[in-house]
């Protein structure tokens, strides 16, 4: 029987009004790699960055004992020096210095006063072939795509002598050749003796790499699964995050298709930095009203340069092509003329540039129409109050009150609120992109019949999305897009994830 390298014992961990952990366990075997899996909101994170010293020793009850020692650690550097490192699913990289330089950041190689450069990108260049990255140590972070900077993290957590790796949603951002290679990666660290703790809502990548799966709903734990003994495929790992079996993973609906209402024609888009290289190469598509319009492709493939450029010409350069809404030429030129013309567009990055996290769910609710809650310019309080109520209501977003900042909230509520904030300004076009990243799947549901009562109404949703299942049971017509271009459009009866990834790879290399 292996060693117990890690018991987390009746964990319980209060926030003002919300008790987000009670009475949390969790038994971790050395060389294991052990899942938690739960609804966004459950405590998986609040659970680690209280194993890692975010939440330091007497914030919380309960007792962490690491190596059969008893721990309580004060800070993240603590935990670091015993050899549990956490990985955010926000990745801490600064783009504007080098791979070397992150990594060691921190954590740096010489003296005090004089770095040790050799040493440094020494190093780095070895735990770099150690994680599978050819890149030079001397690279800017801001030169590598997403997938390369997650394997700089790990790298990076390497570098601190991990023991004990913990990943929150490695995957989120990633493509599936990127997220199978990560999770290859972690299954070798595993032979190597290395132990993991992976938290993803991908349930499909849990039940590939994981050895265990522990269940966190509501803050307590509810189970755990062992790979050699129980049945952990995705329906049984569902029944346990939600309490109840999920037998149709995406709800139904009747069509009810009518005209075009967005037609875009030979649109093309250069690079906002390097204007010689086209992101966006001849792309026409439409969508009609009451219609879910796909847009499925690879990362990098410029769907949401696509998308952010039509958008009031929020990405890119050197833009041209036409745009019509219900068969006139619209010219959008700034998001204000978008969203006048009924056009939203819910972006992939809701932290970064979809909400703003200090504030409270009411103020982002009315944000994109204030308009509608003011009078000659003057905000009136009371209508932005019970318009945050209405969509908190109409949307199930859990919160005490629409007071709380939405920083607070899960990832989940927090995408709800950024939905609130579009369906507010009342357009006839939503464009989604990503609307599902870094979410549960029980929250994904809601978010599902959040679509299709839009499309109810006689709205139109372009989604862009990189999971193809998604895709498959949510859309109507998907466009396949690869280096700029559409090389497919498929009725949605009718196509399949094979049938997209060989559109995919039949044009790659012949574009821009």
């Amino acid at each position: 029987m292996a060693n117990v390298l890690l018991e987390m014992k009746n964990i319980t961990k209060t926030f003002p009004g919300v008790k987000a952990l009670d009475n949390v366990n969790l038994k971790v075997e050395e060389g294991e790699i052990h899942a938690l899996v739960g609804e966004n909101g459950a405590g998986k994170s609040t659970l680690m960055n209280v194993l890692s010293g975010i939440y330091p020793y007497g914030t919380y009850e309960g007792d962490i004992i690491y190596n059969g020692e008893v721990c309580r650690f004060n800070q993240i550097k603590d935990s670091e020096e015993k050899g549990i490192v956490i990985i955010h699913q926000e990745l801490a990289l600064i783009p504007y210095m080098t791979i070397g330089e992150n990594m060691f950041l921190g954590n740096e190689r010489g003296h005090k006063y004089k770095l040790d450069w050799n040493e440094t990108f020494g190093r780095a260049g070895e735990l770099l072939k150690t994680v599978g990255l050819q890149e030079t140590p001397q690279t800017l972070i801001k030169d590598i795509g997403v997938g390369k900077q997650q394997l700089v993290e790990i790298a990076k957590a390497l570098a601190k002598n991990a023991k004990l790796l913990i990943l929150d949603e490695p995957t989120a951002s990633l493509n599936e050749t990127d997220s199978r290679a990560l999770l290859d990666l972690l299954l070798r660290f595993k032979k190597q003796g290395m132990t993991s703790i992976i938290i993803s809502h991908k349930l499909n990548e849990i039940s590939y790499v994981a050895d265990k799966i522990t269940v966190i709903r509501d803050g307590a734990t509810i189970e755990t699964l062992d790979k050699e003994k129980d049945d952990i495929s995705e329906a049984r790992i569902i029944k346990g995050m939600v309490g109840r079996e999920l037998s149709d993973r995406f709800p139904k609906r009747e069509k009810h298709i009518g005209d075009v209402n967005l037609e875009i024609k030979d649109w093309n888009v250069y690079h906002p930095l390097y204007s010689e290289r086209k992101v966006v190469d001849g792309v026409s598509i439409n969508a009609r009203k009451g219609e879910v319009v796909g847009i499925s492709g690879l990362m990098g493939a410029g769907r949401t340069e696509l998308a952010m450029s039509v958008f009031g010409k929020s990405y890119g350069t050197n833009i041209s092509g036409k745009v019509y809404i219900n068969g006139e030429e619209v010219h959008l030129n700034s998001v204000h003329d978008a969203i006048r013309h009924k056009l939203a567009y819910v972006t992939e990055d809701r932290k970064g540039n979809g909400l703003i996290l200090s504030n409270p769910i009411k103020i982002n609710t009315t944000l994109a129409n204030l308009d509608g809650v003011s009078s000659h310019s003057i905000i009136d309080k009371d209508k932005e109050y019970s318009v945050a109520v209405e969509y908190k209501e109409k949307l199930r977003t859990k919160c005490p009150t629409v007071e709380q900042n939405v920083g607070n909230l899960s990832g989940g509520n927090q995408q709800k609120v950024l939905l609130a904030k579009w369906m507010f300004a009342d357009p006839d076009v939503l464009i989604l992109d990503e609307p599902t990243r870094g979410i549960d799947v029980g929250a994904k549901y809601e978010i599902y019949c959040i679509i299709n009562q839009l499309v109810a109404e006689g709205k139109t949703v372009i989604m862009i999305s990189s999971e193809l299942p998604e895709i498959l049971g949510m859309c109507d017509r998907i466009y396949v897009m690869n280096e700029g271009r559409i090389v497919g459009e498929l009725d949605g009866s009718e196509a399949t994830q094979e049938i997209i990834m060989s559109h995919i790879l039949k044009s790659s290399g012949k574009g821009a």
